[in-house]
């Protein structure tokens, strides 16, 4: 396949080189593991006592709805196999 060819005036030869570029440096890095300011346990303490308290009862309803919605085929289904087992000739 022949490359082709710019036939305007203006248009550039070469890629477009961006000169304010600048590589990232690795000499502040170490193997070692960053120590975090708050524990574990101090950051779901934080989020419980904000955050949670917002929304909580929304996220109940949703989860009831879902279990709820789970639970009806399965109702469903047990009584199809008891109504099967209960139609089977017994040996």
């Amino acid at each position: 396949m022949k490359p082709t060819n710019n036939s305007t005036k203006n248009a550039r030869k070469f890629p477009f080189v961006d000169y304010q570029y600048q590589a990232s440096s690795l000499d502040k890095l170490t193997g070692r593991c960053t120590k975090l300011s708050n524990s574990f346990r101090d950051i779901s303490r934080d989020y419980f006592e904000t955050e949670e308290n917002q929304d909580f009862l929304s996220n109940a309803a949703i989860f009831v709805a879902l279990i709820t919605s789970a639970l009806i085929p399965i109702a469903a289904s047990a009584s199809a196999i008891s109504e099967l087992v209960r139609t089977l000739p017994l040996f």
